[in-house]
């Protein structure tokens, strides 16, 4: 099983050079970072796991651009969002952004999909709340036209998206990124994974057991290849026990949750993790 990380990389913390470096030299698998492009401060919307919202969610570094320093200074490590909040970006110029990185890096890039909890956020990019998934559908789908071998016009029925026929390079790798979509649990975030994605990954990887045959049959109904699905449980805090029972399930991939501290702290918790790998 690969062991990949994940962390809140800000101005205070590790920088992303060196944290791409130690995690190649000590075989960790990839590393997938987070987005939010501001938080508002007068705020109403609850932190999902309760308690004060975190300061390193007021910090974060863009991670197109911290995941092109850890390119730059690596050659197998495996690079993604986690999530990219599709829906506050223009998705030509995300489209643009992603294959560039990808391209770039070889085809180590891992599209993370999510549709945001913090409302006033969203808010401020013009993203109407109720229609978020929908337009990242529709956004995903656009993305996907631009990175086609062919000029292909996309039009959203929904959202008001479009591009034309358009010659746009470069190409991920592959055609498309490999992407993953985070999220609770349940048919809507299903259908979205069966629609465009090559698989989940849940937040914190708790009950799997029960969830993933649901996931697998939404898949399955969509006529998708039953042994292409991947799931990636992340954010994780490992341990043997919880390993081998992801091994069980099929999991190839597990991120695990890095302290955004200094340099000192998160490559004591390396050293930590390095005991699973």
């Amino acid at each position: 099983m690969r062991i990949s990380t994940t962390i809140f990389l800000t101005d205070e913390t590790i920088t992303p050079v060196r944290l791409a470096r130690e995690l190649e030299q000590r075989g960790f698998a990839g590393l997938y970072l987070p987005e939010h492009t501001h938080i508002p401060a007068e705020r109403t919307t609850p932190y999902p796991n309760g308690g004060p919202l975190p300061p390193e969610y007021t910090r974060v570094l863009d991670p197109f651009v911290a995941l092109g320093q850890a390119a730059a200074v690596t050659e197998h490590l495996l690079l993604g969002t986690g999530v990219t909040l599709v829906g506050e970006h223009d998705p030509i110029s995300l489209a643009k952004r992603v294959a560039t990185l990808d391209h770039l890096s070889g085809g180590r890039f891992t599209l993370g999909v999510g549709f945001g909890w913090n409302r006033e956020e969203a808010d401020d990019h013009g993203v109407t709340w109720a229609a978020r998934r929908e337009h990242t559908r529709e956004a995903m789908h656009l993305m996907r036209a631009l990175w086609a071998p062919e000029p292909t016009a996309y039009a959203g029925e929904h959202s008001g998206l479009s591009v034309r026929a358009s010659h746009a390079w470069p190409k991920p790798a592959g055609g498309a990124p490999r992407t993953l979509v985070g999220g609770a649990a349940g048919p809507k975030l299903f259908a979205h994974i069966a629609d465009y994605a090559d698989g989940w990954m849940p937040i914190g990887g708790r009950g799997l057991t029960r969830t993933l045959p649901v996931l697998r049959e939404a898949w399955e109904r969509a006529g998708r290849d039953p042994k292409a699905l991947q799931v990636v449980p992340f954010a994780i805090l490992p341990d043997p026990g919880k390993l081998a029972h992801y091994a069980e399930l099929g999991c190839e991939e597990v991120v695990v949750q890095l302290p955004p501290g200094e340099e000192g702290e998160v490559l004591r918790a390396l050293d930590a993790f390095a005991a699973y790998l």
